[in-house]
């Protein structure tokens, strides 16, 4: 759950600063869910941080699962699915 404190901007960035292809976007539920793509130290770098988040965040909760890689050459931010 993600309440106003920027947790799909400071993924992108964070995601970006890594190289990382790929989306983020809330959900209507109100957790986060992300798909990315890199190098495997990327990968496991965007890992940490997203158990940990920005500042004010909370995360209780991290489930990954492995997916056929992102056809995107970027990231960004989708809208709320």
């Amino acid at each position: 759950m993600v309440q106003g404190v920027g947790y799909r901007a400071s993924f992108e960035r964070q995601a970006v600063a890594l190289g990382l292809r790929g989306w983020v976007r809330n959900r209507r539920d109100g957790s986060v869910e992300a798909e990315v793509d890199g190098d495997a130290a990327a990968l496991e770098r965007i890992v940490a941080w997203v158990h940990k988040g920005p500042p004010a965040s909370r995360v209780d909760h991290v489930l990954i699962e492995e997916v056929a890689a992102s056809a995107d050459d970027a990231f960004r931010i989708l809208p709320t699915f």
